[in-house]
C-alpha cells in the first residue's frame, strides 16, 4: 500500500551509524522490491538477519492438478475442507494458474512452534470465520471477520488466533497486489471516487521488538518448495522501520458499494488487483433505481476470464441456492448468469445483504486433488428449466 509508515526507532538519516545503548550498531536492512526500483522500508534489527544456524530438507507443497483442462461450470463447498491444528497443513490449494494460487484454510491452533514466509508471493487472507492477531517484525494487526490481510512478500509472520473456529480464504498472488490503479492520483493518494480510502487502511501498530537468541525456526516457501531453516535470532527484533513495503488490512465491511439506476457491472466491485487478475467485493448495497430495472445480473459470457465467486454471507438473489464458503467457477468461453426465475424474482427488490468476494483471473484455472473432493458434481445441470 503507498502509504509512508513508520514504528518504534530509526536514525535522522538513512544508511548511517544508529548505535545501541552499549554503542554496537543496529543492523540496518533495506526490504526492496523490483530491485530498487518500486516500494521499500529500512528496517533496523537488534542483531543482523543473517545468522542461519541449520538448513533442513525442503519438501513439496505444489499443488497436485486434477484437472488442468475443462470447460464446465463448478462448485466447491468450502466448509468441506476439514479443519487441522497446523496453520500452513490446514491451506489446500483449490484453483490455481501461474499468476495466483486460490486456497481454503481451516487451522485450529496459533503459530506457536515455527514462523512463515512466504518469499514467492503477496497474500491476501480474508477472514471469513475467527479473529486474532497477525504479528509480524513490522507490528501487530488486529483482525476479525471479513478484514483483507494484505500480506507481501517477504513478510515473516505468524497468526495467532482467538478460538479454533477459523476459516480462511485466501489469494497467493506472484505480482503485488495494489489498489486498482484508477483509484489513486499520480501521487498514489486515493481519490475521491474510489470505493474506500487511507482513513479504512489498518496498519501495523504495538512494535514488540524481541531481542533474544536462541533457535527460531522459519518455514520459507520458494518456488512450490518449504525450507525449514533456523536463525540464531528473534525474526521480530526490528528496533525501528519506515518506508512503504508492510502489511496491511481492509475490512470487506468498510468497502463503500457504487451503485447506479441500471445495474452496475463487476469492476466497481474491485478492490485491489494483480498481474492479469482482479480481486473485487460484493457488499450489501442498494439496488438500481430505474423505474423499470432488473436488479438480478444479466447473463455473461467470459470471453477472457474465468470468474471465480466466494460466498461469505447473506442471500443472493441470482442463486437457488448458496452456502457460505462455497466458491463458483465460472470458466470463460461459456455463458453463465441467474438461475431460472431469479431475473423475474429480483424486480422491485430495492436492496441485497449479500457478501462475496470475487476474482477474475485473465488466465484459466485449474482444479486441484484438494478442489475435487469438495465439489458439487451436479452444479453444472443447475440452470436447467
Amino acid at each position: 500500500m503507498p502509504l509512508y509508515h513508520t514504528l518504534g526507532a530509526i536514525p535522522p538519516k538513512r544508511h548511517t551509524q544508529f548505535r545501541k545503548p552499549d554503542g554496537t550498531l543496529y543492523a540496518e536492512e533495506l526490504v526492496s522490491t523490483e530491485g530498487f526500483s518500486s516500494l521499500y522500508s529500512l528496517v533496523y534489527h537488534a542483531y543482523p538477519p543473517t545468522i542461519v544456524k541449520t538448513l533442513g530438507e525442503p519438501y513439496s507443497v505444489e499443488p497436485k492438478i486434477a484437472r488442468e483442462k475443462h470447460l464446465k461450470h463448478t462448485s466447491l463447498i468450502g466448509f468441506n475442507i476439514q479443519p487441522e491444528d497446523d496453520y500452513l497443513q490446514s491451506r489446500k490449494p483449490v484453483l490455481v494458474n501461474s499468476d495466483l494460487h486460490i486456497s481454503l484454510a481451516a487451522p485450529r491452533k496459533s503459530m506457536i512452534d515455527y514462523f512463515y514466509k512466504n518469499s514467492q508471493a503477496d497474500e491476501v487472507v480474508f477472514i471469513h470465520q475467527g479473529s486474532g492477531v497477525l504479528k509480524t517484525g513490522f507490528g501487530n494487526i488486529k483482525f476479525v471477520y471479513g478484514d483483507y490481510l494484505v500480506i507481501p512478500r517477504g513478510t515473516i509472520y505468524q497468526m495467532e488466533f482467538d478460538t479454533p473456529d477459523n476459516r480462511l480464504f485466501i489469494v497467493e498472488s506472484f505480482s503485488p497486489i495494489r489498489p486498482p490503479k484508477r483509484y489513486r492520483n499520480q501521487y498514489g493518494q486515493l481519490m475521491e471516487h474510489s470505493p474506500y480510502c487511507e482513513r479504512d487502511i489498518k496498519r501495523p501498530a504495538d512494535l514488540e521488538t524481541h531481542d533474544e537468541k536462541g533457535d527460531f525456526k522459519i518455514l520459507i516457501k520458494k518456488q512450490g518448495l518449504i525450507y525449514p531453516y533456523v536463525y540464531g535470532t528473534h525474526p521480530f527484533d526490528f528496533i525501528g522501520w519506515d518506508g512503504f513495503h508492510y502489511p496491511w488490512a481492509l475490512s470487506i465491511h468498510d468497502f463503500e458499494p457504487i451503485t447506479g439506476r441500471l445495474h452496475q457491472p463487476p469492476p466497481v466491485h474491485q478492490t485491489f488487483e494483480g498481474n492479469n487478475f482482479v480481486i473485487c467485493s460484493f457488499v450489501p448495497r442498494k439496488f438500481d433505481y430505474h423505474p423499470l430495472s432488473i436488479p438480478a445480473p444479466y447473463n455473461h459470457s467470459n470471453v477472457d476470464s474465468d470468474e471465480v465467486l466466494y460466498y461469505v454471507d447473506g442471500d443472493f438473489m441470482s442463486r437457488k441456492s448458496v452456502v457460505k464458503g462455497q466458491i463458483t467457477l465460472h470458466p470463460g468461453g461459456i455463458p453463465h448468469g441467474p438461475h431460472p426465475g431469479s431475473v423475474e424474482k429480483s424486480i422491485g427488490k430495492e436492496s441485497t445483504d449479500e457478501l462475496a468476494v470475487m476474482i477474475d483471473p485473465f488466465r484459466p484455472l485449474m482444479l486441484t486433488e484438494d478442489a475435487i473432493k469438495i465439489e458439487d458434481e451436479n452444479y453444472y445441470k443447475s440452470w436447467q428449466m
